[in-house]
């Protein structure tokens, strides 16, 4: 198995994202090559200074940068030998597996979406963000890939949303919910309403519309939406969570006797912060293509990138591609075959 990892797009520079690829190879021992894409002086520097790993390691050059300030779409068209195109291409052409990159979001994800191209019967990818819930996670999407979106593009996001809670979150037969304003079905708009029919009528384990107030309480397993709604959920819950850890600090620092609590439930604070802690799954998939591709912050440090190569490895090994392929294809048939007559 190989990776290609785009080590030039995030926000602390190369060698935290080096520091990762060589991290996961201590965990991931199937990944028999990784590269890192992108300035060749960075990268060799970055491991001069720690040289782990070197012979499953290869640089591959990349010279230039698609920074968070660049359009994606201009600036993939002005940049060609940026990092996150050079290492998508190492997919395009077979010597790599999967790719990971921590670079502008648009970018990799127009970069994937015009090299790799979408799987047969899927139109548009979808990002998929797994989100902590009490006693499990769920999967989000999309959660920013495409702002506007048809009815079937949200079923083949109940399909791939399905596929991948219960290859990779072990979930043996994922609730899918649309996410609407009501959960009977005359809610919500004309996409979420005729979305609804799509799904009913397909192989899924399907709950119907769930509302805001259902994300967090383990009713679903697979919430989809289109990227404007699902980036705003995702961006509130980001939001929410550390505000909600900051004002529990601050609380709980204001007196000696809260401080005196605060320390003997030390423990559940822990907890509850390794649960929301998002390095855990280091990335997003970008779900729908002819290739693996996981999408890590701006912001991730090694161990982020650590566990996002790690996922793609697993998403590679569990053949995801492939299964999204077949049950896209199994729905489609479902829906173009015609109806049962009562009489029959």
């Amino acid at each position: 198995m190989r990776i290609a990892v785009d080590v030039m797009g995030g926000d602390h520079g190369c060698e935290v994202v080096v520091r990762g690829a060589q991290q996961a190879l201590e965990v991931c021992p199937q990944i028999v090559e990784l590269f890192l894409v992108g300035k060749p002086e960075e990268i060799e520097a970055a491991l001069a200074r720690s040289p782990s790993g070197m012979a499953r390691l290869r640089v591959v050059p990349a010279t230039e940068v698609l920074t968070m300030e660049d359009k994606p779409v201009v600036g993939l068209r002005k940049k060609k030998d940026c990092s996150i195109l050079r290492a998508v291409d190492l997919v395009k052409t077979g010597q790599a597996d999967g790719v990971v990159s921590p670079g502008n979001t648009g970018g990799v994800v127009a970069a994937s979406t015009i090299r790799l191209r979408p799987l047969a019967g899927v139109d548009r990818p979808a990002i998929a963000t797994v989100m902590p819930a009490p006693d499990g996670d769920f999967v989000l999407l999309d959660a920013g890939a495409n702002v506007e979106c048809r009815p079937w593009h949200l079923l083949q996001y109940a399909i791939m949303g399905s596929v991948f809670a219960r290859e990779m979150l072990h979930v043996a037969r994922p609730r899918v919910g649309l996410l609407s304003v009501g959960t009977e079905d005359i809610k919500g708009n004309d996409l979420t309403r005729e979305a609804f029919k799509l799904c009913k009528q397909v192989d899924l384990n399907f709950l119907g519309n769930v509302e805001g107030h259902d994300l967090f309480t383990n009713r679903v397993d697979v919430v989809v939406c289109d990227g404007f709604v699902g980036n705003v959920v995702l961006k509130t819950c980001e939001s929410l969570a550390g505000g909600i850890f900051g004002w529990l600090k601050q609380e709980l620092t204001r007196n000696p006797l809260r401080r005196a609590g605060a320390w003997l439930a030390r423990g559940a604070f822990r907890t509850i912060k390794r649960r929301v802690d998002p390095d855990v799954h280091g990335g997003a998939p970008l779900l729908g293509l002819n290739g693996n591709v996981m999408i890590t912050h701006g912001s991730s440090r090694n161990r982020a990138i650590c566990n996002a190569i790690r996922l793609a490895a697993e998403a590679v090994r569990n053949q995801i591609n492939q299964t999204i392929t077949r049950e896209i294809a199994q729905a489609n048939e479902r829906l173009q075959a015609p109806p049962v007559s009562l009489a029959s």
